[in-house]
Protein backbone atom coordinates (compact mmCIF):
# COMPACT_ATOMS: atom_id res chain seq x y z
CA UNK A 1 0.00 0.00 0.00
CA UNK A 2 1.17 3.72 -0.91
CA UNK A 3 -0.37 7.12 -0.06
CA UNK A 4 -1.28 8.36 -3.59
CA UNK A 5 -2.30 12.06 -2.36
CA UNK A 6 -4.21 13.82 0.48
CA UNK A 7 -7.54 15.09 0.14
CA UNK A 8 -10.39 18.12 2.57
CA UNK A 9 -13.28 16.61 3.11
CA UNK A 10 -16.73 18.50 3.45
CA UNK A 11 -18.83 19.03 6.46
CA UNK A 12 -22.38 20.20 6.84
CA UNK A 13 -21.34 24.16 6.49
CA UNK A 14 -19.96 23.02 3.07
CA UNK A 15 -23.01 21.22 2.20
CA UNK A 16 -25.35 23.91 3.16
CA UNK A 17 -23.03 26.75 1.27
CA UNK A 18 -23.07 24.79 -2.16
CA UNK A 19 -26.98 24.25 -1.92
CA UNK A 20 -27.15 27.82 -1.39
CA UNK A 21 -25.41 28.71 -4.03
CA UNK A 22 -27.37 25.90 -6.71
CA UNK A 23 -30.65 27.75 -5.35
CA UNK A 24 -29.68 30.99 -6.52
CA UNK A 25 -28.08 30.06 -10.07
CA UNK A 26 -31.40 28.14 -10.57
CA UNK A 27 -33.58 31.54 -9.25
CA UNK A 28 -31.36 34.00 -10.69
CA UNK A 29 -29.90 32.65 -14.65
CA UNK A 30 -31.39 31.41 -17.50
CA UNK A 31 -30.09 27.85 -16.82
CA UNK A 32 -33.49 26.82 -16.51
CA UNK A 33 -35.52 27.90 -19.36
CA UNK A 34 -32.25 27.49 -22.24
CA UNK A 35 -32.79 24.27 -23.48
CA UNK A 36 -29.96 24.99 -26.81
CA UNK A 37 -27.53 26.30 -23.48
CA UNK A 38 -28.23 23.44 -21.83
CA UNK A 39 -27.26 20.85 -24.66
CA UNK A 40 -24.51 22.42 -25.95
CA UNK A 41 -22.75 22.00 -22.35
CA UNK A 42 -23.60 18.50 -22.14
CA UNK A 43 -21.98 18.04 -25.52
CA UNK A 44 -19.02 19.94 -24.59
CA UNK A 45 -19.18 18.12 -21.67
CA UNK A 46 -18.67 15.00 -23.23
CA UNK A 47 -16.07 16.08 -25.29
CA UNK A 48 -14.04 17.01 -22.40
CA UNK A 49 -14.58 14.09 -20.73
CA UNK A 50 -13.02 12.52 -23.98
CA UNK A 51 -10.13 14.54 -23.92
CA UNK A 52 -9.35 13.51 -20.36
CA UNK A 53 -10.40 9.57 -20.94
CA UNK A 54 -6.88 8.38 -20.00
CA UNK A 55 -6.40 10.30 -16.97
CA UNK A 56 -9.51 9.32 -15.63
CA UNK A 57 -8.89 5.80 -16.46
CA UNK A 58 -5.61 6.54 -14.43
CA UNK A 59 -7.02 7.83 -11.64
CA UNK A 60 -9.83 4.76 -11.11
CA UNK A 61 -7.14 2.41 -11.63
CA UNK A 62 -5.08 3.85 -8.91
CA UNK A 63 -7.89 4.87 -6.24
CA UNK A 64 -10.66 2.11 -7.26
CA UNK A 65 -8.76 -0.59 -7.81
CA UNK A 66 -10.56 -1.69 -11.31
CA UNK A 67 -8.12 -3.29 -13.70
CA UNK A 68 -7.71 -0.95 -16.86
CA UNK A 69 -9.98 -2.42 -19.19
CA UNK A 70 -12.63 -1.97 -16.35
CA UNK A 71 -11.91 1.37 -15.72
CA UNK A 72 -11.75 2.43 -19.73
CA UNK A 73 -15.32 0.59 -19.87
CA UNK A 74 -16.62 2.67 -16.85
CA UNK A 75 -14.61 6.34 -18.35
CA UNK A 76 -16.04 5.20 -21.90
CA UNK A 77 -19.65 5.48 -21.06
CA UNK A 78 -19.29 8.66 -19.66
CA UNK A 79 -19.29 10.48 -23.19
CA UNK A 80 -22.28 9.01 -24.82
CA UNK A 81 -24.53 9.65 -21.68
CA UNK A 82 -24.09 12.52 -21.66
CA UNK A 83 -24.53 13.41 -25.61
CA UNK A 84 -27.58 11.03 -24.91
CA UNK A 85 -29.12 13.53 -22.31
CA UNK A 86 -28.06 16.75 -24.88
CA UNK A 87 -30.54 15.00 -27.18
CA UNK A 88 -32.96 15.24 -24.50
CA UNK A 89 -32.22 18.76 -23.70
CA UNK A 90 -34.28 19.38 -26.96
CA UNK A 91 -36.97 16.92 -27.68
CA UNK A 92 -38.44 16.59 -23.93
CA UNK A 93 -41.99 17.91 -24.34
CA UNK A 94 -45.43 18.98 -22.86
CA UNK A 95 -48.85 18.53 -24.53
CA UNK A 96 -51.58 20.24 -25.33
CA UNK A 97 -55.22 19.16 -25.04
CA UNK A 98 -58.54 20.90 -26.87
CA UNK A 99 -61.14 19.72 -24.16
CA UNK A 100 -63.55 22.64 -25.65
CA UNK A 101 -63.34 24.13 -29.09
CA UNK A 102 -61.16 27.11 -28.63
CA UNK A 103 -60.25 26.47 -25.11
CA UNK A 104 -56.70 24.62 -25.00
CA UNK A 105 -54.72 23.16 -21.79
CA UNK A 106 -51.45 22.98 -21.64
CA UNK A 107 -49.31 21.07 -19.71
CA UNK A 108 -45.05 21.80 -19.74
CA UNK A 109 -42.43 20.09 -17.94
CA UNK A 110 -40.44 22.78 -15.76
CA UNK A 111 -36.93 22.21 -13.86
CA UNK A 112 -37.89 21.11 -9.70
CA UNK A 113 -34.90 23.38 -8.75
CA UNK A 114 -31.76 21.84 -6.56
CA UNK A 115 -30.68 18.35 -7.46
CA UNK A 116 -29.09 16.38 -4.73
CA UNK A 117 -27.29 13.90 -6.17
CA UNK A 118 -25.11 10.71 -4.24
CA UNK A 119 -22.78 8.61 -5.91
CA UNK A 120 -21.53 5.41 -4.81
CA UNK A 121 -17.48 4.93 -4.76
CA UNK A 122 -17.74 1.65 -6.60
CA UNK A 123 -18.15 3.42 -10.56
CA UNK A 124 -17.53 6.84 -9.35
CA UNK A 125 -17.12 8.73 -12.86
CA UNK A 126 -20.22 6.70 -14.66
CA UNK A 127 -22.92 6.29 -12.11
CA UNK A 128 -22.31 10.13 -10.84
CA UNK A 129 -22.79 11.37 -14.85
CA UNK A 130 -25.41 8.91 -15.12
CA UNK A 131 -27.24 11.13 -12.34
CA UNK A 132 -25.53 14.72 -13.39
CA UNK A 133 -26.50 14.45 -16.99
CA UNK A 134 -30.73 14.43 -17.05
CA UNK A 135 -30.63 16.72 -14.47
CA UNK A 136 -28.32 19.26 -16.30
CA UNK A 137 -30.50 18.41 -18.99
CA UNK A 138 -33.81 18.92 -17.66
CA UNK A 139 -32.75 22.38 -16.16
CA UNK A 140 -31.77 21.44 -12.64
CA UNK A 141 -28.92 23.04 -11.19
CA UNK A 142 -26.75 20.04 -9.03
CA UNK A 143 -25.15 19.63 -5.56
CA UNK A 144 -23.35 16.40 -5.81
CA UNK A 145 -21.74 14.81 -2.90
CA UNK A 146 -19.07 12.25 -3.92
CA UNK A 147 -17.61 9.25 -1.04
CA UNK A 148 -14.48 10.06 0.01
CA UNK A 149 -13.08 6.68 -1.28
CA UNK A 150 -12.72 8.69 -4.04
CA UNK A 151 -11.57 12.24 -3.47
CA UNK A 152 -8.17 12.08 -6.05
CA UNK A 153 -10.84 11.11 -8.90
CA UNK A 154 -13.70 13.17 -7.56
CA UNK A 155 -10.88 16.54 -8.03
CA UNK A 156 -10.33 15.67 -11.31
CA UNK A 157 -13.75 15.22 -12.23
CA UNK A 158 -14.72 18.84 -10.91
CA UNK A 159 -11.50 19.75 -13.02
CA UNK A 160 -13.07 18.49 -15.98
CA UNK A 161 -16.47 20.19 -16.01
CA UNK A 162 -15.04 23.39 -14.97
CA UNK A 163 -13.01 23.17 -18.17
CA UNK A 164 -16.93 22.96 -19.99
CA UNK A 165 -17.44 26.14 -22.42
CA UNK A 166 -20.69 27.85 -21.12
CA UNK A 167 -20.98 26.13 -18.04
CA UNK A 168 -22.45 28.70 -15.42
CA UNK A 169 -20.72 29.22 -12.17
CA UNK A 170 -22.45 27.19 -9.34
CA UNK A 171 -24.57 25.07 -11.37
CA UNK A 172 -22.15 21.91 -10.57
CA UNK A 173 -21.48 21.97 -6.98
CA UNK A 174 -19.28 18.80 -6.36
CA UNK A 175 -18.50 18.06 -2.56
CA UNK A 176 -16.14 15.16 -1.27
CA UNK A 177 -17.60 13.64 2.05
CA UNK A 178 -19.44 11.52 3.83
CA UNK A 179 -22.89 10.60 5.98
CA UNK A 180 -22.68 14.23 7.39
CA UNK A 181 -22.77 15.28 3.87
CA UNK A 182 -25.30 13.64 2.44
CA UNK A 183 -27.86 13.78 5.17
CA UNK A 184 -27.63 17.69 4.83
CA UNK A 185 -28.16 17.56 1.10
CA UNK A 186 -31.09 14.92 1.97
CA UNK A 187 -32.96 16.81 5.00
CA UNK A 188 -32.47 20.45 3.00
CA UNK A 189 -35.89 21.89 2.09
CA UNK A 190 -34.01 23.32 -0.59
CA UNK A 191 -33.09 20.07 -2.62
CA UNK A 192 -36.63 18.64 -3.54
CA UNK A 193 -34.97 16.26 -5.54
CA UNK A 194 -32.81 13.17 -5.10
CA UNK A 195 -30.34 10.64 -6.77
CA UNK A 196 -29.09 7.84 -4.79
CA UNK A 197 -26.83 5.05 -5.84
CA UNK A 198 -25.76 2.96 -2.92
CA UNK A 199 -27.18 -0.06 -0.61
CA UNK A 200 -30.55 -0.77 -0.06
CA UNK A 201 -30.07 -0.22 3.79
CA UNK A 202 -29.07 3.54 3.02
CA UNK A 203 -32.20 3.88 0.55
CA UNK A 204 -34.62 3.01 3.10
CA UNK A 205 -33.04 5.84 5.71
CA UNK A 206 -32.94 8.31 2.24
CA UNK A 207 -36.44 7.49 1.78
CA UNK A 208 -37.49 8.06 5.50
CA UNK A 209 -35.79 11.59 6.01
CA UNK A 210 -36.92 12.76 2.26
CA UNK A 211 -40.84 11.93 3.23
CA UNK A 212 -40.78 15.23 5.36
CA UNK A 213 -40.66 17.16 2.24
CA UNK A 214 -42.57 14.42 0.15
CA UNK A 215 -39.15 14.72 -2.13
CA UNK A 216 -38.94 12.96 -5.36
CA UNK A 217 -36.41 10.48 -5.16
CA UNK A 218 -34.64 8.38 -7.48
CA UNK A 219 -32.60 4.97 -5.86
CA UNK A 220 -30.77 2.60 -7.56
CA UNK A 221 -30.12 0.30 -4.70
CA UNK A 222 -28.63 -3.17 -4.04
CA UNK A 223 -28.52 -6.58 -5.95
CA UNK A 224 -28.05 -10.35 -5.54
CA UNK A 225 -28.92 -11.02 -8.98
CA UNK A 226 -29.46 -15.06 -10.40
CA UNK A 227 -28.18 -16.72 -13.50
CA UNK A 228 -30.54 -19.52 -14.74
CA UNK A 229 -28.37 -22.32 -16.68
CA UNK A 230 -31.30 -24.42 -18.19
CA UNK A 231 -30.44 -27.83 -19.00
CA UNK A 232 -30.36 -27.03 -22.62
CA UNK A 233 -28.42 -23.83 -22.40
CA UNK A 234 -24.59 -23.09 -23.68
CA UNK A 235 -22.65 -23.83 -21.03
CA UNK A 236 -19.25 -23.12 -23.49
CA UNK A 237 -20.83 -19.36 -23.64
CA UNK A 238 -22.58 -19.42 -20.19
CA UNK A 239 -19.70 -20.19 -18.03
CA UNK A 240 -17.13 -17.41 -19.62
CA UNK A 241 -19.83 -15.54 -18.70
CA UNK A 242 -20.64 -15.71 -15.64
CA UNK A 243 -17.47 -15.70 -14.53
CA UNK A 244 -16.91 -12.35 -16.30
CA UNK A 245 -20.29 -10.91 -14.65
CA UNK A 246 -18.94 -12.23 -11.20
CA UNK A 247 -15.83 -10.91 -11.48
CA UNK A 248 -16.41 -7.32 -13.19
CA UNK A 249 -15.32 -4.48 -10.75
CA UNK A 250 -13.96 -7.14 -8.28
CA UNK A 251 -17.82 -8.15 -7.68
CA UNK A 252 -18.09 -4.30 -6.20
CA UNK A 253 -20.74 -4.19 -8.28
CA UNK A 254 -24.93 -4.00 -7.92
CA UNK A 255 -25.65 -5.74 -11.15
CA UNK A 256 -22.93 -8.43 -10.26
CA UNK A 257 -24.08 -12.01 -10.18
CA UNK A 258 -23.66 -13.65 -7.53
CA UNK A 259 -26.21 -16.10 -7.47
CA UNK A 260 -26.34 -19.13 -9.94
CA UNK A 261 -28.83 -21.91 -10.81
CA UNK A 262 -28.19 -24.89 -12.21
CA UNK A 263 -30.57 -27.75 -13.19
CA UNK A 264 -29.37 -30.63 -11.68
CA UNK A 265 -28.80 -32.78 -15.24
CA UNK A 266 -25.92 -30.50 -15.52
CA UNK A 267 -24.98 -29.44 -12.44
CA UNK A 268 -21.62 -31.83 -12.02
CA UNK A 269 -20.12 -30.15 -15.46
CA UNK A 270 -21.42 -26.87 -14.12
CA UNK A 271 -19.58 -27.10 -10.79
CA UNK A 272 -15.79 -28.37 -12.41
CA UNK A 273 -15.68 -26.28 -14.79
CA UNK A 274 -17.04 -23.24 -12.91
CA UNK A 275 -14.23 -23.85 -10.56
CA UNK A 276 -11.83 -24.23 -12.90
CA UNK A 277 -12.16 -20.84 -14.85
CA UNK A 278 -13.13 -18.95 -11.44
CA UNK A 279 -9.80 -20.68 -9.90
CA UNK A 280 -7.66 -19.12 -13.23
CA UNK A 281 -8.77 -15.63 -12.49
CA UNK A 282 -5.56 -13.69 -12.58
CA UNK A 283 -5.72 -11.44 -9.57
CA UNK A 284 -3.40 -8.63 -9.00
CA UNK A 285 -2.85 -4.83 -9.08
CA UNK A 286 -5.14 -2.88 -11.38
CA UNK A 287 -1.96 -1.06 -12.95
CA UNK A 288 -0.80 -4.86 -14.26
CA UNK A 289 -1.69 -5.59 -17.56
CA UNK A 290 -1.90 -9.44 -17.00
CA UNK A 291 -4.48 -8.55 -13.94
CA UNK A 292 -7.89 -9.63 -14.59
CA UNK A 293 -9.13 -8.78 -11.11
CA UNK A 294 -8.18 -5.94 -9.36
CA UNK A 295 -8.37 -5.47 -5.10
CA UNK A 296 -11.53 -4.71 -2.84
CA UNK A 297 -11.77 -1.22 -1.98
CA UNK A 298 -10.06 -1.61 1.32
CA UNK A 299 -9.12 -4.22 3.79
CA UNK A 300 -11.41 -3.70 6.55
CA UNK A 301 -14.01 -4.73 3.52
CA UNK A 302 -12.11 -8.10 2.78
CA UNK A 303 -12.18 -9.23 6.55
CA UNK A 304 -16.06 -8.62 5.90
CA UNK A 305 -16.53 -10.16 2.74
CA UNK A 306 -14.49 -13.39 4.23
CA UNK A 307 -16.61 -13.57 7.45
CA UNK A 308 -19.27 -13.62 5.50
CA UNK A 309 -18.25 -16.91 3.78
CA UNK A 310 -17.03 -18.25 6.88
CA UNK A 311 -20.58 -18.06 8.53
CA UNK A 312 -21.77 -19.31 5.73
CA UNK A 313 -19.59 -22.77 5.30
CA UNK A 314 -20.45 -22.66 9.76
CA UNK A 315 -24.12 -22.92 8.45
CA UNK A 316 -23.71 -25.30 5.95
CA UNK A 317 -22.48 -23.83 2.83
CA UNK A 318 -20.08 -26.72 0.26
CA UNK A 319 -16.83 -25.04 -0.96
CA UNK A 320 -16.36 -25.40 -4.44
CA UNK A 321 -13.98 -23.36 -4.11
CA UNK A 322 -12.54 -21.51 -1.35
CA UNK A 323 -10.53 -18.43 -2.76
CA UNK A 324 -10.23 -16.05 -0.36
CA UNK A 325 -8.15 -13.25 1.03
CA UNK A 326 -4.58 -13.46 -0.32
CA UNK A 327 -2.27 -13.48 2.72
CA UNK A 328 1.13 -14.44 1.03
CA UNK A 329 3.68 -12.60 -1.35
CA UNK A 330 3.52 -9.41 -2.39
CA UNK A 331 -0.30 -8.87 -2.87
CA UNK A 332 -1.04 -9.58 0.59
CA UNK A 333 0.25 -6.30 1.43
CA UNK A 334 -3.34 -5.13 -0.42
CA UNK A 335 -7.04 -5.66 -0.35
CA UNK A 336 -7.12 -8.80 -2.86
CA UNK A 337 -9.38 -11.51 -2.40
CA UNK A 338 -10.19 -14.61 -4.74
CA UNK A 339 -13.21 -15.61 -6.21
CA UNK A 340 -15.14 -17.97 -3.94
CA UNK A 341 -17.89 -20.62 -4.80
CA UNK A 342 -20.32 -22.08 -2.39
CA UNK A 343 -23.14 -24.30 -3.08
CA UNK A 344 -26.22 -24.37 -0.73
CA UNK A 345 -29.45 -26.31 -0.25
CA UNK A 346 -30.83 -23.52 1.32
CA UNK A 347 -31.60 -19.63 0.60
CA UNK A 348 -32.19 -18.88 3.87
CA UNK A 349 -28.83 -18.67 4.18
CA UNK A 350 -27.39 -15.02 4.91
CA UNK A 351 -24.96 -15.43 1.72
CA UNK A 352 -27.74 -16.21 -0.27
CA UNK A 353 -30.08 -13.48 0.87
CA UNK A 354 -27.40 -10.39 1.65
CA UNK A 355 -25.31 -8.28 -0.73
CA UNK A 356 -21.60 -9.51 -0.18
CA UNK A 357 -20.32 -6.84 -2.58
CA UNK A 358 -17.40 -8.90 -3.61
CA UNK A 359 -16.26 -12.03 -5.62
CA UNK A 360 -18.35 -14.70 -4.27
CA UNK A 361 -20.56 -16.82 -5.98
CA UNK A 362 -23.59 -19.08 -4.37
CA UNK A 363 -24.71 -22.37 -6.47
CA UNK A 364 -27.88 -23.55 -5.99
CA UNK A 365 -29.63 -26.60 -7.92
CA UNK A 366 -32.94 -27.25 -9.49
CA UNK A 367 -35.09 -29.70 -10.93
CA UNK A 368 -37.97 -27.84 -13.13
CA UNK A 369 -38.43 -24.44 -14.19
CA UNK A 370 -41.29 -23.54 -11.50
CA UNK A 371 -38.52 -24.36 -8.81
CA UNK A 372 -36.18 -22.17 -10.90
CA UNK A 373 -38.30 -19.46 -10.77
CA UNK A 374 -38.97 -19.92 -7.39
CA UNK A 375 -35.45 -19.98 -5.98
CA UNK A 376 -34.65 -16.88 -8.74
CA UNK A 377 -37.19 -14.92 -6.57
CA UNK A 378 -36.47 -15.87 -3.34
CA UNK A 379 -34.82 -12.16 -2.50
CA UNK A 380 -35.73 -9.15 -1.36
CA UNK A 381 -33.77 -7.41 -4.52
CA UNK A 382 -34.72 -7.44 -7.85
CA UNK A 383 -32.42 -5.54 -9.98
CA UNK A 384 -31.52 -7.97 -12.78
CA UNK A 385 -31.17 -11.67 -13.73
CA UNK A 386 -30.30 -14.01 -16.68
CA UNK A 387 -31.51 -16.75 -18.53
CA UNK A 388 -29.63 -19.60 -20.25
CA UNK A 389 -31.49 -21.51 -22.55
CA UNK A 390 -31.71 -22.78 -25.98
CA UNK A 391 -35.29 -23.32 -26.15
CA UNK A 392 -36.65 -20.47 -27.92
CA UNK A 393 -39.70 -20.07 -25.81
CA UNK A 394 -38.18 -20.55 -22.30
CA UNK A 395 -36.50 -17.51 -21.63
CA UNK A 396 -39.00 -15.22 -22.42
CA UNK A 397 -41.79 -17.06 -20.51
CA UNK A 398 -39.26 -16.98 -17.39
CA UNK A 399 -38.43 -13.90 -17.73
CA UNK A 400 -41.95 -12.86 -17.19
CA UNK A 401 -41.89 -14.55 -13.48
CA UNK A 402 -38.68 -13.27 -12.49
CA UNK A 403 -39.39 -10.51 -10.07
CA UNK A 404 -36.70 -8.43 -11.56
CA UNK A 405 -36.52 -5.16 -13.22
CA UNK A 406 -34.17 -6.09 -16.15
CA UNK A 407 -33.67 -9.95 -17.53
CA UNK A 408 -30.97 -11.16 -20.22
Amino acid sequence: MEIIGTYSSGGVETANQAIKVAKEVFKKTSWKSDRSARARVLNSMADAFERHAEEIVTAVSAEVGKVTAHARFETGIVPHTLRFNAALALTDHGRVAEIQPGSLDMVIRQAAGVAGIIAPWNSPVALSVRSLAPALAAGATVVMMLPRQTAQVNSLLAQVISEVEGLPKGVVNIITGGQDVSHAIIISPDVPVISFTGSSKTGRAISADASADLKRLGLELGGKSPMLLFADADLDAAIPALVTALTVFTGQFCMTISRVLVDRKIADRVRVELAKQLDAVIVGPATDPTSQMGPIIDKPNVERIDKMVEDAIAAGAKVILRGGPIRDGALAKGAFYKPTLLEVTTSALEIVQKEVFGPVLTMQVFDTEEEAIGLANDSEFGLCASVWSRDVDRPLRVARELDSGTVG
